[in-house]
């Protein structure tokens, strides 16, 4: 029956067929997932376990990160301002880059890198060594256990992760206007909450639940449907990370548009 199947004639062609096949697999991974969020039994624990592994142990690297934008954006913003005479409204600008657009981005991409990749391998791995069919036989829930478990963490800690970010790339950036122009702590961070609205903080969430959603259900589903040994392992690792990047810049480009609109009312 499988060798049928292989040797009946393409609807349009192979990898068309193949991309749209892909689509409704992915549709129904989505579908299950919220079909299976609100079921019992809820692996508290688990979530727990899988929040602490996404959010305290990227902390290192968000924060790296994070404080290295803050003075990058702020070196690479100070000549043009310069040239205008409006160097005081570095703190503004900043702001508005980072909470807008630059924090949420900056931490997603390196979450996809970092934690998508982790849970494509993690469960990847289970799959080609035939873990998950033995959860199956002892009477374990694997898609609730595992994939439903680290979507709902990554869905719940890169929002946590993006005000973290945030934090601290304005701390990096008032270093450096410190340095620079002599600005005090107080003066800075007046400047900052004045420039941002709660429609910037609002879109910033909204944006890192999206974010976190669809780096968890990504990794998830190429682990779960990786096969061909170690090979595809890496393979699904690294789709993984690739897909919610794409994804990631889809979903900002969108929710861009939408809070313009919004604004523009």
């Amino acid at each position: 029956m499988a060798e049928e199947a292989d040797d009946r004639k393409p609807f349009l062609s192979k990898k068309i067929d193949k991309f749209f096949t892909g689509l409704a697999d992915a549709w129904n991974f989505v579908r299950r997932f919220w079909q299976e969020v609100f079921l019992p039994p809820y692996e508290f624990k688990e979530v727990i376990h899988q929040c602490y592994r996404i959010g305290v142990e990227s902390l290192p690297l968000i924060s790296l990160t994070g404080f290295i934008v803050g003075i990058v954006f702020t070196n690479q913003s100070r000549p043009s301002l310069s040239e205008f005479g409006a160097t005081s409204w570095l703190p503004s600008l900043i702001s508005i880059a980072v909470v807008r657009a630059m924090g949420p981005l900056v931490t997603a991409l390196i979450a996809a890198g970092k934690v998508g990749s982790s849970i494509g391998a993690e469960i990847g791995s289970m799959k080609v060594t035939e873990q998950i069919d033995a959860m199956e036989v002892s009477a374990t829930n694997p898609f609730k256990f595992l994939v439903v478990t680290r979507v709902l963490a990554t869905t719940l800690m890169i929002p946590i992760l993006v005000m973290y970010t945030d934090f601290v790339a304005l701390i990096g950036s008032f270093l450096n206007v410190n340095a620079n122009e002599l600005v005090s702590l107080s003066t800075f961070f007046v400047q900052i909450f004045e420039s941002i609205s709660f429609l910037d903080i609002w879109s910033s969430v909204l944006k890192s639940l999206l974010f976190g959603f669809t780096i968890g259900i990504v990794g998830c589903y190429k682990g779960y449907h990786s096969s061909k040994g170690t090979e595809g392992v890496g393979r699904a690792a690294n789709s993984a990370v690739v897909i919610s990047m794409f994804l990631i810049f889809i979903e900002e480009l969108l929710v861009l548009q939408v809070v313009n609109a919004i604004r523009g009312m």
